[in-house]
């Protein structure tokens, strides 16, 4: 079993700046990829972007493709989701978590409690 805690929401301006990281527990994440999503109210979860279980490949969706960049740590079992310029429209529930390399939620078997993020205009 994995066990992943998801830290870093919060409340920002527009234009403004999160990060946010995801620690692991419980099992090495190293031998998985590993995804971003988020969920705003009343919406679908939605994918935001995924890495590679050597990080040498990302993936993101196109609305926040070069604004936001996905990293990992595999010694210190950590993913992390770097968020620039944010918009309104970037407010919802932020996840990460584990499984196959996919932009599917279906494809991962491992999730965070989610993480708060809020962005005013």
């Amino acid at each position: 079993q994995v066990q992943l805690v998801e830290s870093g929401g919060g409340f920002v301006q527009a234009g403004g700046s999160l990060s946010l990281s995801c620690a692991a527990s419980g099992r090495t994440l190293s031998h998985y990829p590993l995804g971003w999503f988020r969920q705003a109210p009343g919406k679908e979860r939605e994918f935001v972007a995924a890495i590679s279980w050597s990080g040498s490949s990302t993936y993101y969706a196109d609305s926040v493709k070069g604004r936001f960049t996905i990293s990992r740590d595999n010694a210190k079992n950590a993913v992390y989701l770097q968020m620039n310029s944010l918009k309104p429209e970037d407010t919802a529930a932020y996840y990460c978590a584990a499984g196959y390399w996919s932009t599917y939620d279906y494809d991962y078997t491992y999730w965070g409690q989610g993480t708060q993020v809020t962005v005013s205009s």
